[in-house]
C-alpha cells in the first residue's frame, strides 16, 4: 500500500470544486467529495492502476460521475502518492 499525499495546488483545486458544487446543490459537494476519496483509496491500493498520460510520470485517474481528473505521480522508493491536480476536465492540461 502506498501512503497518498495531495500538494497545496491540488488541496486548494479539490476545495473550490467542492463548495462550487455545494453552491449549485445541497450536499452535491459531498457526493463529489465522496468520489474523490473514493478514486484516492484505489491509487493507495493500487497506483499503477491508471495510466500514464500527458508525460512519463503523470498518471490520471478518471472520475466516472464528475468532469475531473485525479494527476499523480508516484515515489516508488518511499511508496508515496503525490497528487498534483484535481483537475476539471474543461481545462487546458497546461495547468498541471
Amino acid at each position: 500500500m502506498f501512503e497518498v499525499e495531495l500538494l497545496t495546488e491540488a488541496e486548494k483545486e479539490l476545495a473550490n470544486a467542492y463548495d462550487w458544487y455545494e453552491e449549485q446543490l445541497t450536499s452535491l459537494g459531498n457526493r463529489f467529495y465522496k468520489e474523490i476519496k473514493y478514486y484516492l483509496t484505489l491509487i493507495e491500493n493500487n497506483p499503477y492502476l491508471f495510466q500514464i498520460r500527458y508525460s512519463e510520470e503523470l498518471r490520471a485517474a478518471s472520475l466516472n460521475k464528475f468532469p475531473f481528473l485525479i494527476i499523480y505521480w508516484i515515489d516508488e522508493i518511499n511508496r508515496v502518492v503525490y497528487v498534483t491536480s484535481i483537475f476539471h476536465t474543461s481545462r487546458s492540461p497546461k495547468y498541471f
